[in-house]
Order: structure tokens, then C-alpha cells, then sequence
């Protein structure tokens, strides 16, 4: 016979105030549910790595060993091996991005990377702006340093400068620590910034002096469309991220900040109280990799097999959902958004999700103040199009029992009568139409 007991904290009440305020990731908090046997998992970015060429890789491998010996397998600098850095200089010139070995640091992932740009920027109670939604594993990540969070929404067109610039006037110059940004396939709307917003981002953070933050993860994994010019290449003050986890291996968590270099020494010393330094041996590893391998033509095939994949959840949601759903059309990346009818609640509906075998994120996660309850996150990356057919088709009967519970309620009058509240989403149905989306939220 199983027994249970109360277990207490005898440490309760000696943590750091931070730790009240740290974000949990549902991602993370969703990995067990989504392993289990018969759940359909559109919650996580897991990127496609079934194209990479084993065989090549175990090659780069056992080259890091026999060509670096030892070296590869000792501690090295805070900030990274400079064959490496040299790589990602020769990458970042195919995208117009030219700078040196000494204008970036290695890091292990962008996600430590956010981390360092908090812990180098953000006081308790400061200002930054992200997008609403946002990454929230960004959104984790600074809360940590217990910011205060302006979110400025987005549209189909990626952040809206007119609700910026709105912002930044109230709060005035220097009034914000940085603007957090997504511009390509954001993370988690799936929505790309135009080339004129993009400019006149660069124009405010001039104006109002407060520096830009481009995270880009997605750039590379474009199969729609023409590529946008990044920030970075239009402004060398634009503290840049990139990451080898969506064209490589996401398990090596190797990842750069390019930034000036004035910002670069204070983030090395971040990274000297976090890990001392990158792992040596990852970092040789893709160096080899990106060197010796056909690693364009490998991530020319995983993004054959991601555009195959988000049409068929673009299919399915066409033919399965309601009509008064919406979900954005990326161009790219890994991820698109569905906004439901302002009476659903994607947090509350996640247990039902659950037992009908599928996961998603709650959009809740994605803001920094609990917006976003009706509107969530899925994955089209991983799965096959046939496993997302039967995910969609599994969402869409549970929206579609909350659908008419709700109906029932409001027919018998014991509900008010709905608002026309729709947030971010380019589709409703099968009809295109613009996103839209009217105030500017505040969280901490």
C-alpha cells in the first residue's frame, strides 16, 4: 500500500528574492507529459536534425581528437576557441554581417547568452521591451534580474513602430534598458519584421539611446519568400545573437554574441562566473563541421522537410479548425500562432489537450503579465505530417467541446454576451486577413 507525506522546505524563507519572481518554462515543465507513449508533442522547437550526415559528423569528431588531441579536451578561453569564431565571421558574411573574431563571444546556447545580456544590463525594476508575445525563454531568462516588462505588440509585419515609438516617448531616452527582438520567424508568432520597420527600429534606438537586441535563430531557415537584411548588417551598435541549434546540433549549446566591444568585455566576465568557458571540444566539432561538411545543402534539406511539415499544419488547420480561429503563415522558422475566441482559455484547456494525446504552449507563457490566455503556441518542426494531421484533428475536438459548452451557457443566458477581441493571427479559417493588434501591456 503506497503512502503519501507532506514534505517541507527547511530552507523556505533563506532563497533570494529572485527566485519568487523566476519564470518557469512550459516547454520544460511539458517534456515529461509529451514523452509519454500516444501524446502528440506541438509544444516543443525541436529542430529536425535527421538530415545531418552521421557518418561526416562522427568524422569531425574524431578529427577534433586525432588533429587537436588533448587541446579539445582542456579548458580554454571565456571567449571561445578563435577557430571557431573565425567560422562564424566567414558565416556572418554570407548574411552581410562583417566583423572580426574579437567582435563576438562563444556561448553555451543563446539561452546563456540572454542571461548574460540580464545579468549585464538589468537592475531590479528596470525598463526593457520585448514583443507581446515574446520568446519565453527569453522572458524566463530576464526574469530573473526582476525587470520591468514592456511588451509592444506585434502584427503580421513583426513589432509595431507606431505603438513603440509611442512608448518610447512616454518613457523618454535612455528610459529602457534595450529592445528584445525577434525580427526573423518569431519565436512564437512566426511572423517577420519588414525591411522598413527594421530601419526605423535601428532609427529610435538611435534616437531614444537605447540599444537593440536581434536575436536570429531562425534566419537560415527560410523556405518561403526573400530574406529580410538583418539589423545587425545595417547597424554595427545592434548587440546580435545566432545559435548552431537550428542548422546544426542543438545538443552542442554553441551559440555567439556579436556585439561592441565595450559590452563584449563585461559579458566575459559574466561568462567567467558562469562556466569559465564553452565546451572546447563542441566548439571544434562544429568548427570541423561547418568546414568540411555540405552543411548548406544538409539544412537546404531540413527546411524541404520543415516546409512540408507546416503545410500540412496549415492544411489540417484549415480543414479542422473553427471558423473564429486565427493563426499566423510564417514564411520560415519553426513555429506558428492561433489565437481562439476571447472565452478560451488555452492554460485551463491544457489538461483536456492532454487527454486527448496533443501538447501546445499556452500563449499565456509568451507575455510577461498573463495576457495571451486565449491564443497558443504549436510546433510544426519535429513531428511528421501525418502525426500533425492527427494532432491538429485532436486539438480541434477539444476546442471544438469547449466551443459548445460555451454556446450552451450562452444560449441559457448564464454568460455575457462575447466581444469581437481577436488578437494575432493572419488566417481566420481558410481567409487571409490582416492581424491586428491596439495597446501597448506593461508587466513585471
Amino acid at each position: 500500500m503506497s503512502s503519501s507525506r507532506l514534505t517541507f522546505d527547511e530552507w523556505e524563507g533563506t532563497y533570494a528574492e529572485r527566485m519568487e519572481h523566476l519564470r518557469r518554462s512550459a516547454v520544460r515543465d511539458l517534456f515529461a507529459a509529451v514523452s509519454r507513449p500516444g501524446v502528440i508533442g506541438l509544444s516543443g522547437g525541436m529542430p529536425d536534425i535527421s538530415t545531418l550526415p552521421l557518418d561526416e559528423v562522427a568524422e569531425c569528431a574524431k578529427r577534433c581528437i586525432t588533429e587537436e588531441g588533448l587541446k579539445a579536451l582542456q579548458y580554454g578561453g571565456s571567449d571561445g576557441r578563435l577557430q571557431m569564431r573565425e567560422v562564424v565571421c566567414d558565416m556572418l558574411a554570407e548574411t552581410d554581417i562583417h566583423v572580426s573574431p574579437d567582435d563576438m563571444i562563444l556561448t553555451s546556447g543563446s539561452q546563456q547568452a540572454l542571461d548574460f545580456l540580464g545579468r549585464t544590463f538589468i537592475n531590479t525594476g528596470d525598463t526593457i521591451i520585448c514583443e507581446g508575445p515574446s520568446y519565453l525563454g527569453a522572458l524566463q531568462a530576464f526574469s530573473a534580474y526582476m525587470p520591468h516588462v514592456i511588451c509592444i505588440d506585434l502584427d503580421e509585419d513583426g513589432m509595431r513602430m507606431d505603438l513603440l515609438e509611442e512608448t518610447l516617448k512616454r518613457i523618454g531616452p535612455r528610459g529602457a534598458k534595450f529592445i528584445y527582438t525577434i525580427p526573423n520567424f518569431q519565436n512564437p508568432a512566426g511572423v517577420t519584421m519588414t525591411l522598413e520597420r527594421r530601419k526605423r527600429l535601428i532609427e529610435l534606438s538611435h534616437e531614444y539611446c537605447i540599444p537593440v537586441v536581434e536575436d536570429n535563430p531562425y534566419g537560415l531557415l527560410r523556405y518561403e519568400g526573400e530574406d529580410v537584411p538583418s539589423m545587425k548588417s545595417m547597424d554595427p551598435d545592434v548587440i546580435y545573437l545566432g545559435t548552431c541549434s537550428k542548422i546544426f546540433a542543438p545538443g552542442l549549446r554553441l551559440a555567439w554574441c556579436v556585439a561592441p566591444r565595450p559590452l563584449l568585455a563585461k559579458i566575459n566576465l559574466a561568462k567567467q562566473g558562469a562556466d569559465l568557458c564553452t565546451s572546447p571540444f563542441n566548439m571544434c566539432l562544429a568548427e570541423h563541421y561547418f568546414k568540411e561538411t555540405d552543411w548548406h545543402a544538409t539544412l537546404e534539406r531540413s527546411c524541404a522537410n520543415y516546409r512540408v511539415r507546416r503545410d500540412a499544419m496549415l492544411d489540417a488547420l484549415d480543414e479542422l479548425f473553427p471558423a473564429e480561429a486565427t493563426w499566423t503563415h510564417p514564411e520560415g522558422g519553426l513555429f506558428l500562432f492561433v489565437t481562439l475566441p476571447p472565452f478560451f482559455d488555452t492554460d485551463q484547456m491544457m489538461s483536456a489537450a492532454l487527454e486527448h494525446g496533443v501538447a501546445y504552449v499556452p500563449g499565456s507563457n509568451c507575455f510577461p503579465d498573463g495576457r495571451g490566455k486565449s491564443s497558443f503556441r504549436i510546433a510544426f518542426s519535429y513531428e511528421s505530417p501525418e502525426t500533425i494531421h492527427e494532432g491538429i484533428k485532436r486539438l480541434a475536438d477539444v476546442i471544438a467541446d469547449r466551443m459548445d459548452l460555451y454556446h450552451a451557457f450562452l444560449e441559457a443566458g448564464a454568460l455575457p454576451a462575447p466581444e469581437d477581441n481577436f488578437q494575432l493571427g493572419t488566417h481566420e479559417g481558410s481567409h487571409a486577413r490582416p492581424a491586428t493588434s491596439a495597446t501597448t501591456t506593461e508587466g513585471k
